[in-house]
């Protein structure tokens, strides 16, 4: 037993396989076979690129959510301004600093590192980068949007009335419930 503070520890065992068995539009399906322990052990899962959102607050204290057409949970839910790390090279920061502008028409002044996280360890390799915005203005031009993003909805709404959202259970992307709980836990610390 030690005292250190509880932390995941990076694994990895010897992929005696691996093969794309489905290619996306999005992101793929890998399938590898694993020497786990001396047994071959086979897993498939989402190949993903990873993915920043952020988590924006205007001087009122207030919370920019976007909500869209998510197809496959079938929901126009209400999300932060989020994307994929989909173009070659591009810096985590500068991609979040990129899908504020796309999805919401703001950018902001001050940015600071909330956490990271995996969605779904035991079925994707995708972890979400978030990122904590103040200082906030719209950009001096709105950017065109297509597809599900044509038609998002943009709200500012107190972090109060998130939390209650997720707690009555009226809220349910990952992304948003995280950084939500996450930023009241920094302020309730930072308080006392």
């Amino acid at each position: 037993m030690t005292d250190a503070p509880i932390a995941d520890e990076t694994a990895s065992h010897h992929v005696t396989a691996s093969e794309r068995v489905f290619e996306g539009a999005v992101w793929d399906i890998t399938r590898d076979h694993i020497d786990y322990n001396g047994s071959d052990m086979v897993r498939e899962y989402v190949d993903h690129t990873g993915a920043v959102a952020v988590y924006a607050e205007d001087d009122e204290g207030r919370v920019l959510v976007i909500q869209q057409y998510r197809h496959p949970v079938q929901l126009r839910d209400w999300e932060l301004p989020a994307g994929l790390l989909d173009q070659e090279g591009e810096d985590h920061l500068t991609a979040a600093k990129r899908e504020l502008a796309e999805e919401a028409d703001v950018e902001a002044d001050e940015w600071q590192h909330l956490l990271r996280y995996n969605t779904s360890s035991g079925g994707s390799n995708e972890f979400i980068e978030v990122y904590r915005a103040t200082g906030v203005r719209a950009t001096e031009s709105a950017f065109e949007r297509e597809a599900e993003e044509a038609d998002i909805v943009i709200r500012w709404v107190p972090r109060a009335e998130l939390l209650e959202g997720i707690l009555a259970g009226r809220l349910h992307n990952s992304a948003l419930i995280v950084a939500t709980l996450a930023v009241e836990a920094v302020e309730r610390h930072s308080q006392g």
